[in-house]
C-alpha cells in the first residue's frame, strides 16, 4: 500500500533535565512526529500515515501508545534502544546531550516494502542510515531528511559535532532536508545562512527548512527564500522534539497541496503549542489555525 506519509527512525529512551526538573520518557523523530501527526489526523481522517519504528524488546510499550492512537505501526527490531539525555539551560535553544545507548542502523532489506509519496527519515545519529539506504529509498517518494543525525558523533557517551561524511554525495538523493543556524553553517561552510542554504540546494535538496527557533524559520529553494515569522509561546516548557514537530505539520499540509510559504507558516504555529508542553504535539488544526 502506498502511503502519503511514511516516518522511519529509531524510537528513544530520553531523560530530559531542564531548570524545571527531570523527566524520562520516550522520544526520537518519530515517536514526536507519530503522536504529533495523530492529532492533526482528528481533523483529516483521509490521510493515510505509516511509521517504521526500530528499538528494542524492552520498549515496545512506546509502540503500544502509538498504535493507540490508531497508528499503523511496523517494528524493525533491535537489540538496543537509543538512549538520549538532552539538558536545557534557561535558553531553550542551548542543550547539551549524551548518549547512553545506541541502537541497530537501518538496511535496504529491512526497508524493502516502504512507499509513500513522502518518505522522512529520522535521523538520530551518522550510521542510522547508510548512503545505500538512502539512494534506495529516493526514487520511491520526496526524501525528507532531518540533518542532525550526520552532524552528530558520539565518543564514549558524549556527544560531539561533526560535519556530515560524504554530504554532497547524500545530499543528490535527498528532496527536502531540514536544517538548523549551526547544521548549515557547518554543512556549507558559509557564515551568511542564506548563503548557506542555497549551497546545500546547489548540491541537490529541492527545499531547505532553516529552523531558527524563536527568530523564526526560512523555506529555501532554488528560486526564493521564504521568511516565515515564530509565533510567541505562552509559557516556553520544553523545546525538545519542536524541530520534529515543524517537519511534521510542514508535510502535513504539503500533502494536502498547500504551498510552501502557507505549509511553513501553519508549522511554525504547531511548534510554538507544543514548545508551551512537555512531550509531543498534543493539539489540535483547529487550534493551530486559531495561532494564526
Amino acid at each position: 500500500m502506498r502511503h502519503d506519509i511514511c516516518c522511519i527512525g529509531h524510537v528513544t529512551h530520553d531523560r530530559i533535565i531542564t531548570p524545571r526538573g527531570t523527566t524520562e520518557l520516550p522520544g526520537g523523530v518519530t515517536y514526536y512526529f507519530s503522536h504529533g501527526i495523530s492529532h492533526l489526523l482528528d481533523d483529516c481522517a483521509g490521510l493515510s500515515y505509516h511509521l517504521v519504528a526500530s528499538l528494542a524488546d524492552t520498549d515496545m510499550q512506546a509502540v503500544a501508545d502509538i498504535r493507540a492512537r490508531g497508528i499503523d505501526v511496523e517494528v524493525v527490531p533491535s537489540r538496543h534502544t537509543v538512549f538520549f539525555e538532552n539538558k536545557y539551560g534557561d535558553n531553550v535553544n542551548d542543550r547539551t546531550q549524551r548518549v547512553l545507548a545506541k541502537a541497530d542502523p537501518f538496511t535496504v532489506e529491512a526497508l524493502a516494502g516502504v512507499d509513500a509519496q513522502y518518505i522522512v527519515l529520522g535521523t538520530l545519529l551518522a550510521d542510522d542510515f547508510s548512503l545505500d539506504v538512502v539512494k534506495s529509498l529516493s526514487g520511491r517518494g520526496t526524501l525528507v531528511v532531518d540533518a542532525q543525525g550526520y552532524l552528530r558523533e558520539v565518543r564514549g557517551d558524549k556527544v560531539y559535532p561533526c560535519d556530515w561524511h560524504d554530504k554532497e554525495e547524500f545530499l543528490k538523493y535527498i528532496d527536502i532536508l531540514k536544517v538548523n543556524e549551526h547544521e548549515v553553517r557547518v554543512l556549507s561552510g558559509e557564515e551568511d545562512l542564506l548563503t548557506g542554504a542555497r549551497r546545500l540546494v546547489e548540491w541537490g535538496v529541492k527545499e531547505v527548512l532553516l529552523t531558527l527557533g524563536s527568530l523564526g524559520s526560512y523555506v529555501v529553494t532554488a528560486d526564493d527564500a521564504i521568511a516565515i515569522p515564530a509565533f510567541a509561546p505562552r509559557e516556553v516548557v520544553d523545546a525538545t522534539g519542536c524541530g520534529d514537530t515543524y517537519v511534521m505539520s510542514y508535510l502535513f499540509k504539503r500533502v494536502q497541496g498547500c504551498y510552501i510559504k502557507t505549509a511553513a507558516t501553519f508549522a511554525a504555529a504547531v511548534s510554538t503549542i507544543k514548545l508551551e508542553h512537555s512531550g509531543p504535539f498534543t493539539g489540535t488544526a483547529a487550534e493551530a489555525l486559531a495561532r494564526l
